[in-house]
């Protein structure tokens, strides 16, 4: 006869669910057994194969008593205690990790009670002391947090969720605890989780799409929320949170729509009606402005945008967006130190935004050029100033400055020099080509910056005609005699 002990030792060292894979393929040899034990033996196997094992071990229990010597029922109750051990070591793990502690260690304590190997032995004894250490600091953690002490709970928390990482209860603890503290993205981290770990968890998406919302990201806290009606049509508070956020969406879509079609007025009333439909959460607020302050940016309204800019500024001073838009505004306005400090801060944030790169390119060039001969001040006109604008001020200045209005030589020659710089900004404003050139901060008619010009611009090389000029004719500035009574 095998003693059951020998057989345990040897089978120690293999894992066990091998050998019930083995056996249950083994079909055994005649062992002259009488039909009540081969009855057990059949039961038992067929209870072990279905993964009944405190019933397999009852039958084979049945089966040793029944005859002692049957080496068979010795080896397969020998392989039950292994699964058994192996089965509570393995869940008491698993228990562990969902945070089950007091089930974790009622596993651990019957491996104990198993007559396990050395190494089995320590690692239920180690299991053990941990589970205790978790009781302990799970004890804290509740205490802490009742006493509004949410960053001690946080630390308690951390700890235990290193080992009972699969405890969705402990993690929606901690989301509460982050919120308290004002990190509501490390609370969404946690909730994602526990909505994972736990069934049908609608709290959780619920929490999850008020953080999304709150923080201003209206596309995904839609996402969750419609999750939760997934799990429950009638979730009252998901229903009301779902049409809030879905109308607050649908107008933000309709704005960043009419941006890309250019119809920045239209953008701007709806942008308006997003502040309107949420005025209790800032982020809506301060990223409606920010693109209020784009839209009138781009709608060439420098005053308004740089007022609005200014506004988002002041609450985030290193947004990007906002400093680009009013940089912009201010090159319209003339205002190019301004505009060069805050192309320069936005480059401190994001130093390869070709955008922001060439803006400031400009920006410098405008502020040489503004040193020099400015076009735009010469006729006393806006940089947006529309075509009908600049020949209109033209004409004005070209009859209040025409050299026949003087007789005094020192004043002739001021009014011929002025009288040339008239005609000179009507040349260039009033050419698309040349403007453009002009507002990237290149003079077409400055001899330095066109080589090859031919000595300089057609205005002097023709001054001698100026006699000839009429400013209200549609052709070129040296044609028809003009004469003043």
């Amino acid at each position: 006869m095998v003693a059951p002990g020998s057989v345990t030792s040897r089978l120690g060292s293999v894992f066990p669910f091998l050998l019930v894979l083995v056996d249950l393929q083994y079909e055994g040899a005649e062992c002259g057994v009488n039909a009540d034990v081969e009855k057990h033996l059949e039961l038992g196997k067929k209870l072990l194969a279905a993964g009944q094992l405190a019933d397999a071990l009852s039958q084979f229990h049945a089966a040793v008593d029944g005859d002692p010597d049957n080496y068979i029922a010795y080896y397969r109750r020998a392989t039950v205690f292994l699964a058994m051990v192996s089965a509570s070591k393995l869940r008491g793990h698993l228990l562990l990790k969902q945070g089950k502690l007091d089930e974790a260690e009622d596993d651990f304590k019957k491996v104990l009670k198993s007559n396990p190997s050395e190494n089995e032995e320590k690692e239920a004894q180690s299991q053990l002391i941990k589970s205790d250490e978790m009781q302990r600091l799970r004890s804290q953690a509740l205490d802490a947090f009742e006493s509004s002490d949410y960053t001690a709970a946080i630390t308690f928390l951390d700890k235990i969720l290193e080992v009972c990482v699969w405890d969705a209860e402990l993690r929606e603890l901690r989301a509460e605890c982050f919120i308290k503290e004002g990190e509501p993205r490390k609370a969404i981290s946690d909730l994602k989780a526990a909505s994972k770990l736990k069934n049908d968890n609608t709290e959780a998406f619920y929490k999850i799409s008020t953080l999304y919302y709150q923080l201003g990201d209206h596309e995904l806290s839609l996402s969750e929320v419609r999750e939760c009606l997934k799990l429950d049509q009638d979730h009252k508070r998901c229903f009301a949170h779902y049409k809030q956020v879905k109308k607050l969406n649908k107008l933000i879509e309709s704005a960043e729509e009419l941006i890309r079609d250019g119809r920045y007025t239209d953008a701007t009333s709806k942008y308006e009606s997003v502040m309107k439909t949420e005025p209790n959460v800032a982020e809506y607020t301060i990223r409606s402005k920010e693109r209020i302050c784009h839209c009138f940016s781009k709608d060439e309204k420098p005053v308004e945008a740089i007022r609005v800019c200014s506004e988002v500024l002041q609450v985030e001073p290193d947004n990007v967006n906002a400093l680009k838009d009013r940089a912009e505004a201010y090159l319209v306005e003339e205002m190019y130190d301004e505009a060069i400090q805050d192309y320069e801060t936005a480059q401190e944030h994001n130093e390869n935004d070709q955008q922001i790169r060439e803006g400031l390119e400009k920006a410098q060039r405008l502020l040489k050029q503004s040193q020099k001969r400015d076009y735009y001040k010469i006729l006393g006109v806006k940089r947006n100033a529309k075509k009908q604008e600049i020949i209109k001020a033209y004409r004005k200045l070209a009859l209040q400055w025409h050299p026949d209005n003087f007789q005094n030589e020192e004043e002739k020659k001021k009014a011929e020099k002025k009288f040339i710089d008239i005609a000179a900004a009507k040349e260039v404003l009033s050419d698309p080509e040349m403007r453009k050139k002009f507002d990237d901060g290149e003079d077409p008619l400055d001899a330095e910056s066109q080589q090859g010009g031919g000595g300089g611009s057609p205005f002097h090389r023709s001054w001698n005609s100026w006699q000839g000029f009429n400013p209200f004719s549609s052709g070129g500035p040296f044609r028809f005699k003009f004469h003043f009574n």
